[in-house]
């Protein structure tokens, strides 16, 4: 059993509320697992904050259903408690990949969800009731028509309440609850408009925890929010990671777990635990310019033999000793291009050991890294380590969509004719693009349009992309690019 926090649409302050709801189980000092649906990186980073466990992204598209159904009951194994985000609106995804008759013919006589990848998709894989999050702030009466909308939509999903966020006065909370009534449906939680908490965001989402200073107190704020806002008694066996023992009803959970406040220190430093042997070494680039990676990619490395040794490009002054491969993931170094820039001697290094025949993995941010230049938001020029020769410039449009990629050339991770789906999510494009393209992309959300463009570099044994890649359902690429490693050691 576990909760999906669901909202109607994006902005209504799931985000918010989920790290609310963590935060004061945190204080009950109990195990808690949670999950976030989508591709998303940043709102993870929260979650692992918080929790001390890694978050893991629950994500039909870029796994299977059979990998999100494994992924959240291996994971909750030793989870008291478990909680999971859902994405943009609970049916926000993507249009199911079949012909558009068969698509009509399945809503008139189903009412079938046809959007994947969605809340409500991740939700029926994993038969969990939904806790739907509505943004109160310019409705009253029609609340109900939304509530008893999404709740009827797709009879096939279990709804636990609804959350009202955002609410005015108490006049505002009362006329909200006179219209919700006749639905007899559970109001587990009352939150007030809250202008003094807010999480700072910028143009590709939330500002990771990194770069937040007093992040700490923030949560201690919502905590105390989330205690006096929910209703405890119904939420909490709601969120229990598996059934109830015998006997052990709402007011056994809330006696134990219960435990005076005291100070919660959060921490996410749970990545490279201690291992047998390794017979790998990959320096993964990890600081507040390079922090988009998702777990079960890390710890398919690990579980394949690799030591992970995290290192900085900001800051460090040489590369790790004895390393075989490198791990550039996204994030934002166009925020830090100058610090990146000024750290000439890294530079060098990683240009050195790359065309020395490193083998390298860079997705996105790491491939910005990787360019001659980048040009930020501000037209400014700040060179990087050359070894593609483009630039990556800034700008407004935002390339965002789940892709079909079709690989066209070997490179250290994929084999040519090998299909993978991944991720795209950016605002910078390239100046000169690759003559020798490692994919042939096809947008996953248009069936049946002529659209397809060509994407990625291979210089040596470097493979990069824009292109996200979760290797859940692959573990043949990331021991590839082990195998290619074990053949090349760096001092």
């Amino acid at each position: 059993m576990s909760l999906v926090i669901a909202g109607e649409r994006s902005g209504v302050g799931k985000t918010t509320i989920a790290i609310a709801i963590l935060a004061f189980l945190m204080r009950r000092r109990v195990k808690i697992q949670s999950f976030k649906v989508g591709p998303d990186y940043i709102d993870p980073m929260f979650h692992s904050l918080i929790t001390g466990r890694p978050c893991r992204n629950l994500d039909p598209i870029l796994t299977s259903e059979t990998y999100v159904q494994q992924c959240f009951s291996r994971h909750t194994q030793d989870a008291e408690f478990a909680l999971i985000e859902g994405v943009m609106g609970l049916f926000d995804g993507v249009p199911n990949r079949q012909e558009k008759e068969e698509i009509e013919v399945q809503i008139e006589a189903k009412n079938d969800v046809i959007s994947i990848a969605s809340t409500a998709h991740v939700a029926r894989i994993l038969n969990l009731p939904v806790l739907l999050v509505i943004d109160c702030s310019s409705l009253s009466g029609s609340v109900a028509a939304i509530a008893h909308g999404y709740r009827t939509f797709d009879p096939k999903l279990n709804f636990a309440g609804i959350i009202l966020n955002r609410v005015g006065s108490d006049r505002h909370l009362e006329l909200l609850k006179n219209a919700i009534a006749p639905l007899n449906l559970p109001i587990l939680g009352v939150l007030r408009r809250q202008d003094s908490i807010t999480i700072p965001d910028r143009h590709l989402g939330l500002v990771p925890t990194d770069e937040l200073n007093n992040l700490n107190i923030l949560l201690e704020k919502l905590a105390d929010l989330a205690a006096n806002c929910f209703d405890w008694e119904k939420l909490l066996p709601l969120l229990l990671a598996h059934k109830n023992c015998p006997g052990e009803g709402s007011e056994q959970l809330l006696y134990t777990h219960s435990l005076p406040k005291d100070n919660v220190t959060y921490s996410a430093d749970f990545v490279n635990r201690e291992k047998q042997n390794f017979s790998v070494r990959i320096a993964v680039a990890r600081d507040r310019a390079f922090s988009f990676y998702y777990q079960d990619n890390l710890d398919l490395l690990e579980e394949l033999g690799a030591e992970l040794v995290f290192w900085s490009p900001l800051t460090d002054k040489q590369l790790p000793e004895h390393i075989q491969g490198f791990y550039f993931g996204g994030g934002f170094p166009e925020v830090f291009a100058e610090e990146l820039s000024n750290n000439l001697p890294i530079r060098v290094a990683v240009k050195t050991a790359i065309l020395a025949g490193m083998p390298t993995y860079s997705e996105c941010g790491g491939l910005m890294y990787l360019c001659d230049s980048i040009i930020d938001f501000n037209s400014n020029y700040w060179p990087m380590t050359a070894i593609l020769p483009t630039a990556a410039v800034m700008g407004k449009k935002l390339t965002l969509g789940y892709r079909e990629a079709l690989v066209l050339k070997e490179s250290s991770l994929l084999s040519a004719g090998m299909k993978v789906y991944g991720h795209e999510f950016h605002r910078s494009h390239l100046t000169i693009e690759s003559t020798a393209p490692i994919y042939q992309l096809q947008r996953y959300d248009r069936w049946g349009e002529n659209w397809q463009m060509t994407e990625g570099w291979q210089v040596n044994q470097l493979h990069a992309s824009y292109l996200h890649l979760h290797w859940g359902e692959t573990r043949d690429i990331p021991a590839r690019f082990l195998q290619k490693c074990g053949e090349k050691r760096v001092k």
